[in-house]
């Protein structure tokens, strides 16, 4: 028997989720464009400690969609105000120059010095590996190809299971995972933007993708779905952001003052899948 597919609660998830990538974009490149740097700073702190609030509160409220949109949110919040905003920050204060190709910023300051992150984002992996029981089904499958038979023995138990915090931390740690990925990729000290591993990283991303998407037609619920749309759009972008590179095509959210039209048509889908994301989490609620 064939399992049930959810097409509408996928597809609305997905594209909830896609749209906020380049909407994130654009909204740095606004306030860096429409405010003073000082502004911009103080803006960005505020936003990331509105995540934080966001997250926390997120663990009180009830309902299993609910928790998710308080993660999700609080975790675009924090990663743009808290990470983006805070390298940015401290690459211009110390004086990080941009990486420039025929006079043209290839890639700014902030994210030169993300790579430096590496270490950490390792010694976060090992508490997943290690520490606890995931639903991440990448994770899952290390577990057992390094652990074997003895899996449940080193990983016996889950961590608490609080559904804002499972999706905050599943939004940073892929947005994490991706940014070193892509970083390590364009470095010509390590392979390069036009290399052949670089493409292949692309396009083992993409086909990655449409196997997590076929993965989420099969989640019922609207929370387990947004959540599962969460690592396959991050996941699908990675091949957006190598195409990019490379100038296949242009990448409009990047200049929002020149293309305002598209990014308010995004911005309208947004919300309003917003709005019906909202809708049915406060109908399941009161189920």
């Amino acid at each position: 028997m064939k399992p049930k597919l959810y097409w509408w609660r996928t597809i609305a998830s997905f594209l909830f989720v896609l749209f906020m990538m380049p909407l994130g974009h654009a909204s740095m490149i606004i306030m860096e464009k429409n405010m003073g740097p000082d502004a911009v700073h103080v803006g960005g702190f505020l936003l990331g400690l509105a995540g934080l609030v966001m997250v926390i509160w997120g663990v009180f409220v009830k309902g299993d969609t609910k928790q998710t949109l308080f993660g999700l949110i609080g975790a675009l919040f924090f990663w743009t105000g808290w990470v983006e905003f805070l390298f940015q920050y401290y690459a211009h204060r110390y004086g990080t120059m941009p990486e420039i190709e025929n006079g043209v910023v290839v890639t700014k300051p902030e994210y030169l010095i993300l790579p430096a992150t590496f270490g950490l984002w390792a010694m976060m992996m090992l508490v997943y590996m290690f520490c606890t029981k995931t639903g991440c089904d990448l994770i899952n499958w290390l577990q057992k190809q390094f652990f074997r038979n003895r899996k449940n023995e080193i990983v016996p138990h889950p961590m608490s299971r609080h559904v804002a915090i499972t999706t905050f931390m599943e939004f940073n740690m892929i947005m994490w995972t991706s940014y070193l990925l892509l970083m390590f990729c364009y470095d010509p000290r390590f392979i390069g933007d036009h290399s052949i591993i670089t493409y292949a990283v692309g396009a083992g991303c993409f086909i990655g993708s449409l196997f997590m998407f076929a993965s989420e037609l099969k989640r019922q619920s609207w929370g387990a779905n947004i959540r599962m749309a969460i690592a396959t759009v991050i996941v699908f972008w990675v091949p957006v952001e190598v195409l990019g590179r490379i100038n296949f095509f242009n990448e409009f959210w990047i200049e929002p003052q020149k293309y305002a039209t598209p990014l308010l048509v995004l911005l309208a889908a947004f919300l309003t899948l917003g709005f019906y994301l909202t809708y049915k989490a406060f109908k399941q609620k009161q189920k």
